[in-house]
């Protein structure tokens, strides 16, 4: 009884020096670097390489840029979006066509096929658009809201009839999109807002798990190797969005599996990918790419897929 109480003592110590340090850090984010936030919430977990490069603080003076490697997109689109895994959200009534797939990466695929052996083609990417983190209190000094999106256009000097626009408004509709059914969901629009998420859910126990590979920006043909690792159902995945500045959607679906998959390219490279593994789709839209892409119905079988290479897979190691 007394080891006991002697733990959950400083169990309770620690969570009040956690809370009192991210309270001063919070009061202080403008001078605080971005590394020191991150030590001071996550201290059990290693800063990762995924993030790195987009500490530099966005230059909101620069022209937006994006880089687009999608191998579906929506009908009259005005352009080719990279992997977009929540279409679940779009209305009903927007139509989808399925372009060629001659020459498609695997995005998605079947649960059954994550297996050695299996041979996939894929391409790892670097960032969307090489938009970086802007200080918290710039962020959240600017509007991120459909309902104030002439003044986000104004502030940063893009067109309303611009692709520009129409991605960074496709962007905010989707952070504002209810959740579907068994989902929990937000966007971080700063690095400290991220972090406070992670250890809001998750503590200071949590393991960071992304993409790592030899070969990035180039497609070829892997062949998954022995040693595929589950690694939890305890997670949340966050996706870097196509803005101006850095945005993260980050969300938690019930009945989602996470690997860590190793793979050997044909040119003898190597790689390890995360892996998201849904085990229940009944509540996606059905016309989901991953239906048209796998020709399978929602509620059917379990339907896994890679991630962009920006994207980080948070999951609990208590």
């Amino acid at each position: 009884m007394v080891a006991t109480g002697i733990i959950s003592m400083e169990f309770h110590l620690l969570l009040i020096f956690a809370l009192f340090t991210a309270t001063v850090l919070k009061g202080s984010h403008a001078s605080v670097p971005p590394e020191l936030y991150w030590q001071s919430m996550l201290p059990n977990t290693p800063f990762p390489k995924t993030l790195k490069d987009f500490l530099h603080p966005a230059d909101i003076g620069k022209k937006i840029t994006f880089s687009f490697q999608e191998d579906y997109m929506p009908e009259n689109s005005l352009e080719i979006p990279r992997t977009t895994y929540d279409v679940a959200y779009w209305p009903d009534n927007r139509k989808f066509v399925k372009k060629s797939i001659s020459n498609a990466t695997t995005v998605y695929f079947l649960y059954h096929d994550l297996l050695p052996g299996k041979n996939m083609r894929i391409i790892f990417t670097k960032s969307t658009n090489g938009s970086n983190f802007l200080p918290r209190k710039i962020a959240e000094s600017i509007p991120f809201s459909s309902n104030k999106f002439p003044e986000i256009l104004n502030y940063f000097s893009i067109k309303s009839t611009s692709k520009e626009s129409e991605i960074m408004k496709q962007t905010i509709e989707e952070c504002e999109a209810p959740p579907i059914r068994g989902e929990d969901k937000y966007c971080a629009t700063s690095l400290e807002s991220l972090v406070d998420l992670v250890a809001a859910k998750f503590g200071q126990n949590v393991q960071a798990i992304y993409n790592e590979a030899e070969e990035e920006n180039k497609k070829q043909e892997y062949t998954i190797l022995q040693g595929i690792k589950m690694m939890g159902e305890n997670h949340m995945v966050c996706h870097k969005q196509k803005y101006a500045y850095a945005v993260f959607y980050c969300h938690r679906i019930k009945d989602t599996k996470v690997y860590k998959v190793p793979l050997m390219g044909v040119d003898g490279s190597k790689a390890e990918a995360a892996v998201v593994c849904h085990m229940d789709t009944s509540a996606w839209h059905p016309h989901h790419y991953a239906f048209q892409i796998l020709n399978v119905k929602p509620g059917g079988p379990p339907i896994c897929h890679f991630l962009n290479s920006d994207a980080i897979v948070w999951i609990s190691s208590s």
